[in-house]
């Protein structure tokens, strides 16, 4: 295995320009630790971001949106009062993102960039219509993270491409939602997770573990923003279940996703219909 610390972007962008596709970035390197031993990491050259910590750390909150640099921790989130205050859902995730040890290792756009079905960020950043900042040494670019998986473990990231942050609007809220279904209430892979909101733009439902990739609910938005109204649970499974595949696995079952997933979307939209 080899090693790569390049001290700048520039730098960093270069290795990866002329690296042919083998290099693999590596922040905070949680995600790679727990496949460690399943592949063959004699012919891996990873690429160490750690020293641009100057230049892809900072949380900037700004008037019309909040940057995540790409090396920003769950940790670095939850501390902070401007996440806390205009996007509150961040922290909420952040928070049920393994134990201590993870969060303040852990980077949101490592999250994005190991596309895990399960990714206990990506739904919330997802549902606050981020987009994924993209450089290479020819230029930049944004993919709206909707739009940023392509399959399972696909992206639209090129070889050559770095992710260097993510970026989301700021914008008056009427609602706001996440929730994870797990094992346990730590340390646990989502069985379900789904994140709600609702702003000038009309409404965002991303969900986790019931796809190949986390997704968008197109469908389910859609007639939501008709006013549609739901009558029970298996109202809302019929919509959803032309946004969602989930499949039986060692966690559980596609049957158990779909139905948690329903009643999750169906109650909390009871609850908030009550409260206005």
């Amino acid at each position: 295995m080899k090693l790569l610390r390049p001290r700048t972007l520039d730098e960093t962008l270069q290795l990866l320009a002329a690296g042919d596709g083998a290099l693999r970035p590596i922040a905070g390197g949680t995600d790679l630790m727990v496949s460690w031993h399943h592949h063959d990491k004699t012919a891996w050259t990873l690429l160490d971001l750690s020293l641009l910590d100057a230049e892809l750390r900072p949380l900037r909150l700004s008037d019309d949106a909040l940057e995540l640099g790409a090396l920003t921790t769950y940790w670095d989130v939850i501390r902070s009062p401007d996440a806390a205050r205009d996007f509150p859902l961040l922290v909420d995730a952040a928070r049920q993102v393994g134990a201590i040890q993870i969060q303040t290792r852990g980077t949101w756009a490592g999250n994005v960039a190991n596309a895990s079905p399960a990714a206990d960020g990506v739904p919330v950043m997802m549902a606050y219509d981020a987009a994924v900042r993209l450089a290479s040494a020819s230029g930049r670019r944004e993919v709206p993270l909707a739009d940023f998986y392509t399959g399972y473990r696909q992206t639209r990231r090129a070889a050559d491409e770095l992710i260097v942050g993510l970026r989301m609007p700021r914008r008056r809220r009427a609602f706001e939602w996440f929730h994870k279904v797990g094992a346990r209430q730590a340390q646990a892979i989502a069985k379900v997770g789904v994140a709600m909101v609702r702003d000038p733009a009309g409404w965002r439902v991303a969900a986790n573990s019931v796809a190949p990739f986390v997704c968008r609910c197109r469908h389910l938005e859609a007639a939501l923003d008709s006013g549609r109204r739901f009558a029970s649970p298996d109202d809302v499974r019929r919509v959803v279940s032309h946004d969602v595949s989930p499949i039986d696995d060692m966690r559980s079952t596609a049957r158990y996703r779909l139905n948690v997933l329903s009643r999750l979307i169906y109650f909390r939209l009871q609850e908030s219909s009550t409260c206005t």
